[in-house]
């Protein structure tokens, strides 16, 4: 009886779906290569470095340039996910209960992806460990399931997330607070987000059980409903995410010239500097 009732749970329903999607292929977004690529043609190489190396924040890289990155993935998920959807819809309803639960995992997935990508935009730490472990630790689940929170629209997930990019943007080293995330002060959202979740999520399998009842119609209806739903939940998390003070540029050191300039008569007397290298102080405009 206990093992029915966990599985009639919802926030044990949305964590199992969650984990699923989560060992998928694919779905890891290498923080160092996505930021490589992702930058390559919006900043300097110094720039895509110091980006890699802490965050793009402390880069100085502007939000206006972050937020253009940040469209270009979520177009790009956008695409993919809907064409996935589209294309498990094809068999029609004898196929049904393969592929719902395959397109619901496909869809979390992708949002998993949409959700990795735009955290390491603006400025949140390597969500996966590096050692190659196929399990997500409850810090790492406790956030996924706030972005996912913030994706549907819950304003409990917002705060809860900019609780956590307080804590971080206190911490000398950039990581999740475990402790807030698995039994402090945020852990009690994340367990209300969790079975809030498991609940929309229910209600989007019937949704799309509906929609792939009728061969090749179905397949357009299901990606067109995809893309109905995926863009704009990745456009709200990206809008949260990018008006964190996490997200917000530092003043950067950067390698200048010292120019000379001519004096004016009032400065006659004034020291002027020799030309050569330098370091100047430069503060990106936020």
């Amino acid at each position: 009886m206990a093992t029915g009732k966990a599985i009639e749970d919802p926030e044990s329903r949305f964590t199992a779906l969650l984990l699923r999607a989560a060992r998928l292929p694919g779905v890891r977004v290498d923080r160092e290569a996505y930021l490589r690529t992702a930058l390559a043609r919006h900043c300097s190489e110094f720039e895509v470095r110091m980006a890699i190396a802490d965050t793009p924040a402390a880069a100085g890289i502007p939000l206006d340039v972050l937020d253009r990155v940040a469209n270009e993935s979520i177009r790009y998920e956008t695409a993919k996910v809907s064409a996935l959807s589209a294309a498990v819809g094809l068999p029609g309803p004898l196929a049904l209960p393969a592929t719902v639960p395959a397109d619901l995992a496909q869809y979390v997935s992708h949002m998993l992806r949409i959700a990795q990508k735009l955290a390491y935009l603006y400025s949140w730490p390597n969500l996966f460990s590096d050692d190659g472990d196929d399990e997500l630790d409850d810090a790492t689940k406790g956030v996924l399931t706030l972005f996912f929170g913030v994706m549907y629209g819950t304003q409990s997930a917002n705060a809860a997330v900019g609780k956590v990019a307080q804590m971080m943007s206190e911490q000398v080293a950039k990581k999740l607070p475990q402790k807030a995330l698995t039994k402090g002060v945020v852990y009690p959202v994340v367990k209300k987000i969790a079975q809030y979740l498991g609940v929309e999520m229910t209600k989007q399998t019937f949704a799309k059980s509906v929609s792939k009842a009728i061969p090749l119609v179905g397949a357009a209806v299901s990606g067109t409903l995809t893309f109905a739903t995926f863009r704009p939940m990745a456009r709200r998390l990206k809008a949260h995410l990018s008006g964190l003070d996490l997200a917000k540029p530092e003043v950067q050191v950067i390698p200048g010239e010292v120019v000379q300039d001519e004096p004016s008569p009032a400065e006659g007397q004034a020291k002027i500097p020799q030309p050569g290298r330098d370091w100047r102080l430069v503060k990106r405009r936020r």
